[in-house]
């Protein structure tokens, strides 16, 4: 099968770097994952030529980003690299986040590309997170963790659906920051709160590709399309 009518997660589980690679071009190999190449990039009005050929160097390097390759790691192991790399950095970010945020606001509300209302979008996006990130604590990772991965089908499938909601989430609040970029004169306050939104949503888009695409394709796999 050639690589573009792979799916954007089949290419991200397999080619370090891919990921990276289809953020900079626009392309939701998160929560889009199920999407060939081919049907994305046609949706994004993207040319695949050029992100063939990178993904091809990525594939000829040994291991492009220097991290471990999720992709053999035990159920378990996952589980619990998702419980301390993502849920648990999550809890610590986004209070930080809405702290700054409401500190902008007040500061600098009067000004026409102040990101108004962002500390309501970040306060709602952390209660949607918490919610979402204790169901699985709660109910989908006990039962992988008991090897009733196979029959966990259902949770999977909810926790897609909610995944969809993060990736709308996000995209607004691109919406609300320019892009998440500081405008010209941005005081350090702003540029900080920036800076850690950057990551966030970073960390958010790779947590949710290592479920979608890496812990739930072992067990309830999506249909390519």
């Amino acid at each position: 099968m050639e690589m573009i009518d792979l799916s954007l997660g089949q290419l991200a589980r397999r080619i370090p770097g891919a990921t990276r690679l289809f953020d900079a071009h626009r392309l939701d190999f998160c929560c889009g994952g199920n999407k060939t190449l081919r049907a994305a990039a046609e949706a994004a009005g993207v040319d695949t030529a050029p992100i063939v050929e990178e993904l091809r160097l990525l594939e000829g390097r040994a291991d492009a980003s220097g991290e471990r390759d999720w992709q053999e790691a035990s159920a378990t192991e996952l589980v619990e690299h998702l419980l301390a790399r993502y849920h648990a950095v999550h809890r610590e970010q986004l209070p930080e986040l809405i702290r700054l945020a409401r500190k902008v606001e007040q500061v600098h509300g009067g000004r026409a590309d102040c990101p108004h209302g962002l500390a309501e979008h970040l306060s709602a996006m952390a209660q949607e997170l918490e919610s979402h990130m204790r169901k699985e604590e709660d109910v989908l990772f006990p039962m992988i963790v008991r090897g009733q991965g196979p029959r966990a089908g259902a949770p999977i499938n909810v926790m897609r659906m909610e995944h969809d909601d993060h990736g709308v989430a996000l995209r607004a609040l691109e919406d609300m920051t320019n892009g998440i970029t500081a405008p010209a004169g941005a005081c350090t306050t702003w540029r900080a709160l920036y800076t850690g939104l950057r990551t966030f949503r970073e960390d958010l888009m790779a947590h949710i590709h290592t479920e979608n695409n890496i812990l739930f394709e072992r067990f309830a796999p999506a249909a390519v399309h």
